[in-house]
C-alpha cells in the first residue's frame, strides 16, 4: 500500500475490500447481502486471471467522466463478510466505454457474482461527479446499514442535517476531525431510484458521509476504501453514544461547542460547522 493507504496494485484493492467487508460485518452494518463497496481507478488495472467472464453492459447512469476508468464493485446479493475469503468471487470489474453509457464487465464464473449491486447508479453518479469536478485518480465508496444511525433516522428530531450533526458530533473529539462537514441527511427515497441517486450525489458534494433515512449510509474517500469505512464507524459510534444517552434519560452532555472549537483549533480542522457559543 502507498502512503495514506492508497492502493498500489489491484491485489491491494481486493485486500481493502476484504478488510472493509469484515469490519462492516463486525459492527452489524452489513447483514446478509446488505451493503456494497466500490472504487474508481484512473490507471489501467491488470485484472486477475480469475475474472474469466466478460460481457458488455449498459450502465444505469451516464458517467462520461469515467470513460476509460475502471470501477470495481460488489455484486447484488453478495455478502460483504465473504469479501475477505473470496474477493474475486464477489466483485465485478467495469471498464467504462467512451461516452460513459456502456462498459465491459469482468467477473469470475465460479463465484456468486452475477451482476453489480442494484445501487450501481448511486456509485457511478458520485464517482463521475468527483472525477469530473476534482480530477481524482482514485475514489472509494462504502454503503452500509449501521443499526444505530439507521434507527435514529426514523426519529423526527434527527431528520435534518443540522440537527443530526449537532446531536452526534458532540460525543467524541474524533468525530469532527474525521467528519468536519458533519453528517448529511436525506429523507427516505426508494433504494436504487433516480431520486435517491440525484439527492445523494448533491449531498456527497458537501459531506463525506450521508445518512439515507430508514436505510443506511454512504461514505466516500479520496484515499482508500478503509478511510471510507472509518467514516461509517465514527458516525455509527457517535449514534451509539446518542442511543445510550437516550436510554439514560438524556443526562449526558457530551462535548460543548466551546470544547469542539478547541479541538478544531488544536488539530487545524477546516470545518463548515458553525459551532456557535455553548
Amino acid at each position: 500500500m502507498a502512503a495514506g493507504g492508497s492502493p498500489n496494485t489491484f491485489d491491494d484493492v481486493l485486500a481493502a475490500f476484504g478488510a472493509a467487508g469484515r469490519r462492516m460485518t463486525e459492527i452489524d452494518a452489513a447483514e446478509a447481502g446488505a451493503g456494497n463497496i466500490s472504487v474508481c481507478l484512473t490507471d489501467p488495472v491488470d485484472i486477475s486471471a480469475a475474472f474469466d467472464t466478460t460481457r458488455q453492459v449498459d450502465l444505469p447512469y451516464r458517467a462520461p467522466a469515467l470513460a476509460g476508468h475502471t470501477v470495481v464493485i460488489t455484486g447484488s446479493g453478495c455478502r460483504l463478510r465473504s469479501l475477505a475469503d473470496d474477493p474475486e468471487g464477489n466483485v465485478g470489474v467495469l471498464v467504462v466505454d467512451e461516452g460513459g453509457t456502456t462498459a465491459t464487465l469482468h467477473h469470475a464464473r465460479r463465484g456468486p457474482f452475477a451482476r453489480p449491486t442494484v445501487e450501481l447508479n448511486s456509485h457511478l453518479a458520485v464517482h463521475d461527479d468527483h472525477v469530473a469536478r476534482r480530477g481524482l485518480r482514485f475514489h472509494a465508496i462504502v454503503h452500509a446499514q449501521p443499526l444505530h444511525l439507521t434507527l435514529l433516522s426514523t426519529v423526527p428530531e434527527y431528520q435534518d442535517t443540522a440537527a443530526l450533526t449537532d446531536r452526534l458530533v458532540r460525543w467524541q473529539a474524533e468525530t469532527i476531525v474525521h467528519l468536519p462537514e458533519g453528517i448529511g441527511y436525506l429523507p427516505f427515497m426508494v433504494p436504487g431510484s433516480d431520486e435517491l441517486t440525484s439527492a445523494n450525489l448533491e449531498s456527497l458534494r458537501h459531506h463525506q458521509l450521508v445518512l439515507w433515512a430508514k436505510h443506511g449510509v454512504m461514505a466516500r474517500s479520496d484515499v482508500s476504501v478503509l478511510a471510507a469505512c472509518d467514516r461509517v464507524e465514527y458516525a455509527e459510534t457517535a449514534a451509539r453514544y446518542e442511543y445510550l444517552n437516550l436510554a439514560i434519560g438524556g443526562r449526558g452532555t457530551g462535548l460543548t461547542n466551546a470544547e469542539l472549537r478547541r479541538v478544531v483549533r488544536t488539530f487545524g480542522v477546516t470545518t463548515s460547522l458553525t459551532l456557535g457559543e455553548a
